[in-house]
């Protein structure tokens, strides 16, 4: 009953289209238009497990109750390197000017733009944002199939996209997709070499030249065949509720995912949603240890110092470009199925003319993922980190004419072929010590190495790692 719903769904997609693409009325400038039909019985999550073209991109907000999923491109804004966002900024503004509300652009870019760049980073560019020819969203009005189209160029794609719309899949698949084994793993920093880099980064903190650095770790996780991001992705989503879910996969070769408790920022209209999120311990082990540790990280001098920074940095960088700023007096507590963290939440009114990029500019990198002073911080992670953070720590979302929503694309792992690249950070400043940053980079990426059936990455018989630049 189900398939005989989602082929008629279809068919009526198909006309839709074609009513568009039959009848040419003179566009000269890019239009984007969609349409879209209701679909029954499937996820877009299980949809997309079904697909094999790509890009495929998976997106689902932290709470507010929408999920999509999209293959094959409409239009597509791509830059292997860059040094600013300003081509991003005039290709992107034509297109998102005066369009239906609800078109998005889903994407994300490196958390530093600038190169080297890692050969496995390659398909990803400095940014990367598609509007995808075919996406299923699913909301609390129910599931649909839509069609994006851009105006004048598609006409000359009817049969193309016909053709495409009829492969489709839209049988749900309810059987668990399985993940390859995993047989060894490698640090980048090593333990020794991380040991050494924590002690430079709290000697500049004593002769102030930072007052915080957030420093990272790549655990690099080879399996015994090339896991499909959609299904690792799945088995993920299912152990973090509360966060941001995405899967980003330019091509065949490599796919970015992650379950982010981030929020970057949040638009609607002029309305903008942020928060600081820094400071962490791992859940308790019974309700009576996870109330110590909660209340040992409200009392903690130096992770209530790590969170005042990303605090006053946020309020520094959107401060120009508001009307009003509000957040939160004190720190709350944020509780994710596996941590515990410092969270103070920001709401503002946008000045008469800024748009999603600005903000988007202002809070990248914030010192939660960069350090502080934020500039002097990211030089310190360019000269020192011994791998390419790549869109780890960067933001990740969508946009559209008039909202975004952007996570910081934090507990997050690049698959590629047969490696599952892990990457977590902690930020480094006074009271800080080797070793307890160490274990505190391991226990943010706890969630992945337990869909991937280990308990932690030291399961696996370590092995050496020879890197490749572009």
């Amino acid at each position: 009953m189900l398939s005989e719903q989602n082929s008629a769904a279809r068919a009526e997609l198909g006309r839709a289209v074609k009513q568009i693409l039959c009848h040419p009325n003179g566009h000269s400038k890019p239009l984007v238009v969609s349409r879209s039909v209701p679909l029954s019985g499937l996820s877009p999550l299980t949809w997309l497990l079904t697909q094999r073209t790509t890009p495929r991109v998976y997106w689902s907000g932290r709470d507010y109750g929408i999920e999509a999923a999209g293959i094959s491109i409409a239009d597509e804004q791509k830059k292997e390197t860059s040094s600013c966002l300003a081509p991003l900024r005039a290709n992107l503004a034509p297109l998102l000017s005066g369009i239906e509300p609800d078109i998005r652009y889903y994407g994300g870019l490196r958390f530093d733009l600038r190169p080297p760049h890692e050969a496995h980073w390659r398909d990803f560019g400095a940014w990367w944002f598609v509007l995808p020819r075919f996406e299923v969203r699913a909301s609390k009005n129910g599931t649909t199939l839509r069609c994006n189209l851009v105006l004048p160029r598609d006409y000359a794609q009817l049969d193309h996209i016909l053709t495409t719309l009829n492969s489709l899949r839209l049988n749900p698949i309810h059987a668990e997709v399985a993940l390859p084994r995993p047989e060894s793993h490698q640090y980048r920093p090593v333990r020794s070499k991380w040991n050494a880099t924590v002690e430079w980064a709290l000697r500049g903190i004593d002769f102030a030249l930072l007052d915080k650095v957030v420093l990272a770790r790549e655990t690099a996780i080879r399996c015994s065949g090339d896991p499909d991001p959609a299904a690792l992705l799945r088995k993920l989503k299912a152990d973090t509720p509360r966060c941001f879910h995405f899967l980003f996969q330019p091509s065949g070769r490599s796919a970015f995912v992650g379950a982010s408790p981030e929020r970057l920022f949040r638009r609607t209209g002029r309305n903008i949603e942020s928060e600081a999120v820094a400071g962490s311990r791992p859940k308790g082990i019974s309700a009576v240890d996870d109330a110590r540790l909660v209340a040992e990280l409200q009392s903690s001098e130096k992770e209530l110092r790590e969170h005042e920074y990303v605090r006053v940095s946020l309020q520094e960088e959107m401060t120009p470009l508001a009307d009003s700023v509000m957040l939160d007096a004190l720190p709350s507590i944020m509780r994710l199925a596996s941590e515990r963290h410092l969270v103070s939440r920001m709401r503002a009114t946008l000045r008469q003319g800024v748009t999603s990029l600005d903000v988007l500019q202002a809070l990248h990198p914030s010192p939660a993922v960069g350090g502080y002073p934020t500039g002097r911080a990211v030089d310190a992670i360019l000269a020192h980190e011994p791998f390419d953070r790549g869109w780890y720590a960067g933001p990740v979302g969508w946009i559209g004419p008039d909202a975004a929503e952007f996570a910081v694309g934090i507990r997050s792992g690049l698959v590629d072929e047969d490696y599952v690249r892990l990457y977590s950070g902690a930020g480094i400043v006074r009271g800080s010590t080797p070793g307890a940053e160490w274990d505190e980079i391991g226990d943010k990426i706890v969630d992945f190495t337990r869909v991937l059936g280990l308990t932690t990455a030291t399961a696996l018989p370590e092995a050496a790692f020879r890197p490749s630049i572009v």
